[in-house]
């Protein structure tokens, strides 16, 4: 009886380390604050920062990313915790800085940046450099959390102005994605479809959009006018000014 009794509480004891509530990871002052200051123009800054209240919000989102407990686990509930995680820590530092911004053109300023340890995340002090590409993207291998990443920069794909949930967490994404690759910023195919200018991105990570069959064929996927086997490729410039909605 004993024995079985202590199975019973193992059984219960690993449920309960790899169980992760739907959105209990992130606070719920999160989604009123993107519906808030978050457009397709991109983030109100300057209307964040003169407000108290919702400078203490932002604050106390960061606070419960960085005290929820995370696991290993491969799930929907996961990714969604790591993308919050990333996209609040980016906001609450850029608003914390903000008007002051120096040059974000310049790689001795972007480089430092996203590798300098200053955000925490589930108990662990780290980069925006190491949740990304140590954890985000070799864990969960979906090369569409580019399109839910947002780096706070004009060339970045929008920053999505809702939580990532679990429930909802492919339809997000493929939303994402779709957006991002039918829009100018992602694609620019020209008139002729000979030629065609790809967001960077699909140039610095194009290892993770290998599995799809690469680039075009990943983008081809979600875009209503498809870009023609036969196109020339080429990568437009990326420009790091921030991405402030004033």
């Amino acid at each position: 009886m004993k024995r079985f009794l202590g199975f019973l509480s193992a059984v219960a004891l690993s449920a309960a380390m790899l169980a992760t509530p739907a959105n209990a990871q992130i606070a719920p002052e999160y989604g009123p604050l993107l519906k808030k200051y978050v457009s397709d123009r991109g983030v109100n800054y300057a209307a964040w920062k003169a407000n108290a209240t919702d400078m203490a919000a932002i604050k106390k989102v960061v606070d419960s990313v960085a005290k929820t407990p995370a696991s290993a686990a491969v799930s929907p509930e996961q990714l969604a915790f790591h993308l919050n995680a990333y996209n609040a820590w980016i906001l609450h530092q850029k608003l914390a800085a903000y008007p002051n911004e120096m040059n974000p053109g310049m790689l001795t300023f972007i480089l430092p940046y996203f590798n300098r340890k200053q955000i925490t995340v589930a108990g662990e002090l780290m980069s925006f450099n190491h949740l990304e590409s140590d954890i985000i993207r070799p864990r969960f291998k979906d090369p569409r959390i580019h399109f839910g990443l947002n780096c706070a920069s004009i060339s970045c794909p929008p920053l999505f102005n809702e939580p990532f949930e679990s429930k909802k967490l492919n339809a997000q994404l493929d939303g994402l994605a779709k957006r991002f690759t039918n829009s100018d910023r992602g694609v620019r195919l020209a008139a002729d479809g000979k030629s065609v200018q790809l967001s960077k991105i699909f140039d610095w990570y194009k290892d993770d959009f290998a599995p799809a069959g690469g680039a075009v064929a990943f983008i081809n996927k979600f875009r209503t006018q498809k870009i023609p086997a036969t196109a020339k490729v080429g990568f437009q410039e990326y420009y790091w000014k921030l991405n402030d909605a004033k």
